[in-house]
């Protein structure tokens, strides 16, 4: 328990480092970065002190509940400085969660005028949020001799081999094909006419999948069909699994079950969606396929930008971008959602299963990335899955409960839990914001983006009455 309190107290450091970088590169809010750096870090110097040990131990239980406090540790610390800019503490709560979970739902209004400062700890947030403090985790507890892979499983669904034999090395990997494609995609954005700050910015919150923008207008400020085409490319670079870049490199293979029925699932939705659109919109088709690919890519993805109000295309669109909310990136990726390994294991088995219905004794064995998927796995999948339905619908009960309408409930427990960003209907729409929800229905919505970016399993094993016997 004591090296769970020493990686939380590290974690406050962390965040006091990246407030002092912040306050000496912008000057205008320099003293609220200052202050805030100075409070976390002396915080997380008193609270790693208290959980520091010579030999530290770790149980493979203690991941769980590691996994679960530095996320929380990690949106507290990064509310302080909004907070101490001037948001009051539920909305500075709520921007901190959004972003260090990769939600990108916001509060804040008149970003067009809010300091630099302020929008870059936003984003900020995000790119290390889409990461992973768990990266970072299986980088160091190896040096401290302790292991650190079942950490990266437990903050991750990706179930693929490991590509390195050393956790360190693969965690290094990692970060290196992260910050690679976030650095490509900055110079990009810079070469199709965004300024140095935006560029910056939004390929942070590009790779991360977050979404958060400089603009009110979010991706719509910038008209640029170059731009957004490189966006929509950029968020699925972020929506596929990390792992898929480091095996292309290390194998030159670029089979990957999951990749290739995302992207030819993509494609079908894109088309038939940009069709539709040019038809009844009486557009060019070519400026739909460039409206549609952005929008349902963000979506998918769960990234959260958006180019145009999508929900006046029509009640069809409508409901086709509230189902490709649940679906989710790849196993592995940045996005959140249930993600689409799941969703092909499920549909395997539903088709298994109907199979059984005419031919009761026939020997069905579902199989993903061509080996079996194993009772335990494909029950875990299931379970999942059935928890995920029970707290999408918990949420939207609750919402609906306090007063909000049933299409902001809906839609608002869904792109929390799937931590996608904007939902439906004139509220919290492409076009709308969170910021005239009651604090109750904010405070429900962090739960949410906090048990979707954990995949709800992580926590609720933590408040589990067998997890802490089992500690003792």
């Amino acid at each position: 328990m004591k090296f769970v309190t020493f990686v939380n107290g590290s974690v406050l450091l962390f965040m006091s480092v990246l407030m002092l970088l912040d306050a000496v590169i912008f000057p205008q809010t320099g003293w609220t970065f200052l202050l805030a750096g100075l409070l976390c870090g002396t915080a997380g110097s008193a609270i790693a002190i208290a959980g520091r040990s010579r030999r530290p131990q770790l149980h493979r239980l203690h991941g769980f509940l590691m996994t679960a406090t530095v996320w929380i540790t990690a949106a507290l610390a990064g509310a302080v400085p909004l907070y101490m800019w001037g948001l009051p503490l539920v909305d500075a709560v709520f921007e901190a969660m959004s972003g260090i979970t990769t939600t990108g739902s916001t509060v804040m209004v008149g970003l067009d005028d809010t300091p630099k400062g302020i929008l870059f700890w936003r984003s900020v947030l995000q790119a290390v949020g889409g990461i992973g403090f768990i990266v970072t985790g299986i980088a160091l507890l190896p040096i401290l001799r302790v292991g650190g892979m079942q950490l990266f499983r437990t903050e991750s669904s990706e179930q693929d081999e490991k590509e390195f034999a050393s956790a360190t090395r693969f965690a290094i990997a990692t970060l290196f094909v992260y910050l690679g494609l976030m650095l490509l995609c900055g110079a990009t954005y810079a070469m199709g006419g965004m300024s140095l700050f935006e560029a910056v910015n939004h390929a942070m919150t590009t790779l991360a999948t977050g979404g958060y923008s400089t603009s009110d207008s979010s991706f719509g400020h910038f008209e640029s069909p170059f731009l957004q085409w490189s966006g929509t490319l950029f968020m699925l670079s972020g929506g596929l699994p990390l792992a898929w870049y480091i095996r292309i490199y290390t194998r030159r293979s670029l089979r990957n079950e999951q990749v290739r029925l995302m992207i030819t699932n993509l494609v079908v939705v894109i088309v038939t969606m940009s069709l539709w659109l040019s038809v009844s919109a009486d557009l060019n088709f070519l400026v739909a396929a460039r409206l549609v690919a952005f929008n349902v890519v963000s979506v998918v993805t769960t990234t959260g930008y958006a180019t145009t109000d999508y929900s006046t295309w029509g009640p069809i669109a409508v409901a086709a971008f509230f189902i490709l909310t649940a679906v989710g990136g790849c196993s592995g990726s940045t996005a959140g959602g249930a993600k689409a390994m799941r969703w092909v294991i499920m549909s395997r088995t539903i088709k298994a299963e109907l199979a059984k219905m005419h031919h009761p004794h026939a020997v069905k064995t579902i199989r993903y990335e061509g080996r079996k998927v194993e009772p335990d796995v494909l029950n875990g999948v299931i379970a999942f899955v059935a928890i995920y339905v029970a707290t999408f619908v918990l949420g939207a009960v609750v919402l609906n409960l306090m007063g909000v309408d049933f299409t902001t409930a809906v839609s608002g427990s869904l792109t929390a839990l799937a931590n996608v960003g904007p939902g439906l209907g004139e509220i919290i729409g492409p076009a709308g914001n969170f910021s005239s929800l009651s604090d109750p229905a904010k405070l429900t919505l962090v739960v949410g983006m906090y048990l979707g970016r954990l995949e709800i399993l992580t926590v609720l094993i933590v408040f589990a009455p067998n997890y802490w016997r089992a500690l003792q």
